[in-house]
């Protein structure tokens, strides 16, 4: 994942409510407009619970399928 990528998804969970799990965060941006590369990488987090979003930006593959 790329700064600019770190910083979409940060900007994409602003405000979220954590611990959350994958789906919780997916349903989070898509409902504050996350742009489709960000929701991409959003998808592709491992299914689990988040403690914050420094933990999902570590969590995020390289390079999201």
């Amino acid at each position: 994942m790329t700064d600019s990528d770190e910083r979409r998804v940060r900007k994409a969970l602003q405000g979220a409510d954590f611990p959350a799990t994958k789906e919780q965060l997916v349903d989070y941006a898509q409902e504050r407009g996350a742009d489709a590369k960000t929701m991409l990488a959003l998808r592709a987090l491992p299914e689990g619970t988040y403690d914050n979003s420094d933990q999902v930006e570590s969590a995020v593959p390289q390079q999201p399928a």
